[in-house]
């Protein structure tokens, strides 16, 4: 079990206006969420010429209110103090698992009911509009505490896991519910307040649980009972959200006005794909295979395969895909590697809760700073994810083999902190010239395709129909994986440094012209995005 992410991500990464989706995972969400895994949802549009004087001064009554309402519920949902104490509380004589029952057996369901329910949850929350699933996830946290209040049996764990699986997919709506409730003038600014609320969220109960435990003498059960009560008033919550009119793919509005400003300007993507909508609508009705044809949804995907193309998008989504899988692999399993550490030292205080805190603190601050890192991400950035990542690999090797838990909880803030880092970079590279439709689409091929490549992992090393290794020699097939990731990081970096260097004898100062720091800000709105090799630019307007 691990603490609340999301808050990074991830979840999925979001200080960043344009990378929210979710990171992200976010939900890193230190506990079993993915925050990063959120979903980024982009923000590069500006305010339509439709909008006039009368909606812009209506403006702040209409969103102001839906934001901080929504900000609030992601700080409350955020709050389970007893998150990361979970898995001490499985190992302890109130439940009364045996270490290898909750490595190999409990665990392990939690990967497999993620990758089931994640392209659901992804397709539904657009199509019902966001708020029906944030309370199919506000449900599933009530279940769980209550699963783990009154389940007793092995197969009452596995079903609590099940439905973190489902909260951890349902984390989607939130990321993008918000960009429903404004105008995209805002976006930036409401991705900043929605990050903030969750990271404060995390931050408060990681705090919460370790001063319950450490100076209030709370027991486990209680803990897990407050956390009950702040799901639940997080549940209610959801019942009073407005209902957006809008969404990503399956309730696009336009009205005539913005139809004919796009008719005129520049033709991105999903301007045309409107602009058949438009012609369609005055046409005898498609038959429903050629309606389904030029959806929006399907065009996306048909896009894809111009996008996979372009050698940034490839190699930032392959680190999202590989580097995520161990870094939640590691999430969902250290605090079992606490326990067996703890147990080793007899050390009888627990501080998961604590260290919970330091790292979402900590991952925050190297989020923050990524955005003020200027590079020539063009030519370095292998280099730059290849060093980070041999990083992640020796803390991942002192944490399998140390003996002292204090070391294990260092080198994880550590191991948290480098991955955090790279995350927004990576969402700015991927999303920084796609439509938010596109890119969320992206970001979501990307998520499913690490959580199918964790739960190969799991069953092959975790799950007792595996090889079922304990949680210490997990961690070494991690450093193993680590290892092998810096290793293709490094040989990729020497060709791309070798080609760089190369051209530039031959093409002078056009190639130190290309090769300009870049750094991640916003792309302007207007900025012209590289042509796709079917004729169509990949950004919107």
């Amino acid at each position: 079990m691990v603490a609340d992410d999301t808050a990074e991500s991830g979840d999925r990464s979001d200080g960043e206006k344009k990378m929210d989706l979710k990171e992200p995972a976010s939900e890193d969400m230190g506990g079993h969420e993915d925050g990063d895994v959120e979903m980024v949802v982009f923000a590069s549009e500006g305010l339509s010429p439709s909008e006039g004087p009368i909606e812009a001064a209506e403006e702040p009554r209409k969103w102001k209110w839906a934001v901080f309402f929504l900000c609030l519920f992601g700080f409350m949902a955020s709050i389970k103090p007893g998150e990361p104490f979970i898995t001490p509380y499985l190992l302890s004589p109130e439940k009364n698992f045996t270490r290898e029952q909750v490595t190999n057996e409990i665990t392990p369901v939690l990967t497999y009911s993620y990758m089931m329910v994640l392209v659901p949850a992804f397709l539904l929350t657009d199509l019902l509009r966001y708020k029906p699933v944030l309370i199919i996830q506000g449900v599933s946290q009530v279940v769980i505490w209550l699963l783990l209040l009154l389940g007793s049996t092995l197969t009452e764990m596995q079903l609590m896991e099940v439905f973190y699986g489902v909260t951890m997919a349902c984390r989607v709506a939130y990321s993008s519910y918000i960009f429903s409730l404004v105008s995209p003038a805002l976006y930036q600014r409401v991705a900043g307040y929605s990050r903030s609320a969750v990271l404060l969220g995390v931050f408060t109960s990681s705090v919460l649980g370790q001063l319950c435990i450490s100076l209030g003498n709370v027991s486990f059960y209680t803990l897990n009972a407050i956390s009950l009560g702040f799901v639940s008033f997080g549940l209610s919550l959801t019942l009073f959200l407005p209902w957006p009119k809008r969404s990503l793919f399956f309730h696009r509005t336009w009205n005539q006005e913005q139809k004919e400003v796009a008719a005129v300007a520049t033709k991105s993507e999903l301007d045309k794909i409107n602009q058949q909508e438009s012609v369609s609508s005055s046409a005898p009705p498609l038959c429903s295979a050629s309606r389904w044809r030029h959806s929006v949804f399907v065009q996306m995907l048909l896009e894809l395969r111009n996008v996979v193309r372009r050698p940034s998008l490839r190699l930032w989504s392959l680190w999202w895909v590989f580097n995520s899988t161990g870094y939640y692999l590691v999430l969902f399993y250290v605090h079992i590697l606490w326990s067996k550490v703890s147990l080793a030292a007899e050390n009888k205080n627990i501080y998961n809760g604590g260290v919970e805190a330091a790292s979402t603190l900590l991952s925050a601050l190297t989020s923050f700073t990524a955005g003020y890192v200027k590079i020539r991400w063009n030519v370095w950035s292998e280099l730059v994810i290849g060093v980070i990542t041999a990083l992640q690999a020796g803390l991942l090797l002192l944490m399998g083999t140390t003996d002292n838990i204090w070391v294990c909880y260092t080198a994880y803030v550590l191991f948290r902190g480098f991955y955090q880092f790279l995350v927004p970079i990576a969402t700015f590279q991927i999303a920084s010239s796609l439509t938010k439709e596109l890119c969320a689409l992206v970001f979501g091929i990307n998520t499913f395709l690490g959580t199918i490549l964790k739960s190969i992992i799991n069953l092959i090393i975790s799950d007792k129909r595996g090889l079922a290794l304990d949680v210490q020699a997990q961690f070494l097939v991690y450093f193993v994986y680590f290892v092998i990731l810096t290793v293709v990081y490094f040989v990729c970096a020497a060709v791309v440094i070798i080609r760089h260097y190369r051209k530039q004898p031959r093409e002078g100062g056009g190639a130190k012209e290309q090769a300009a720091p870049t750094q991640l800000s916003p792309v302007a709105a207007d900025s012209e995005a590289e042509p796709l090799s079917n004729g169509k630019s990949a950004k919107a307007e």
